[in-house]
């Protein structure tokens, strides 16, 4: 089966339709599936459940599908950097579901794996809980969290084989995992493709049979959200310090 395509917009072809869920890896925007969100975004598809950690900045990752309105419902756990995410939702028009970042990762491996729901001690009295069952186990609060199965995950990796195989590198590993598996179908992006076999099998996050789709998504414009320098002293004072 052949799984490497020429880019975003045919990965993607036939998957998408209105209404859709979709399970989004990365952090922040690091190990952001860029390409990915740029094709959805040419797509025109509206009315998206998106579950990701965060919803991008604005204008950058997710922040492109708020922008141009395709998105009915986030279920996010960290969203304060996004100005027109805060301003949909205040506004009425975004639905958001806030749930504790641990336990959004959990939801989405639980329904990776077929769990249909597990209890925490996450959100026990807060308004995490609001709505959710509680019982009782050892005399503690527990809450009930469902699993979460999306129609189609979208991921970002560092370098696969040709059958699929992926590693992800450093900080770009997180959410990527879990919201692979939550995904009926998984098409992932990707720094460098390597023949089959060239990876060590010790060495492999996430195993071929989980991804459907590749693209080759590089290069790619290192982003930062936020960057902080320290203001540069005047030549003059820098000078008479050396003496």
């Amino acid at each position: 089966m052949k799984k490497l395509f020429p880019d975003a917009a045919a990965a993607l072809d036939g998957l998408l339709h209105d209404g859709m869920t979709i399970c989004a890896g990365g952090f922040g925007l690091c190990g952001i599936p860029e390409r990915l969100i740029d094709a959805i975004q040419a797509s025109g598809v509206t009315g998206l459940t998106i579950a990701s950690n965060n919803a991008g900045i604005d204008g950058e990752g997710l922040g492109k599908l708020l922008r141009t309105r395709q998105v009915a419902k986030m279920i996010s756990s960290y969203v304060g950097e996004n100005k027109e995410f805060e301003r949909q939702y205040l506004s009425g028009e975004l639905e958001v579901e806030f749930c504790p970042q641990g336990t959004l990762a959990e939801r989405c491996r639980a329904g990776g794996a077929g769990i249909p729901g597990f209890y925490t001690k996450t959100g026990v009295g807060t308004l995490v809980a609001d709505g959710k069952e509680v019982k009782q186990f050892d005399g503690e609060d527990y809450i009930l969290e469902r699993g979460i199965r999306a129609d189609l995950s979208i991921i970002k990796g560092w370098r696969a084989d040709e059958s699929g195989n992926l590693q992800f590198r450093k900080t770009a590993r997180n959410f990527n995992q879990p919201m692979a598996t939550a995904g009926r179908i998984c098409v992932a992006e990707v720094e460098e493709v390597v023949p089959t076999g060239s990876l060590d099998p010790d060495a492999i996050h996430l195993p071929g049979i989980y991804v459907k789709r590749m693209i080759v998504g590089a290069p790619y414009d290192k982003k930062i959200e936020f960057r902080t320098v320290r203001t540069r002293e005047p030549a003059s004072a820098a000078a008479g310090s050396e003496v």
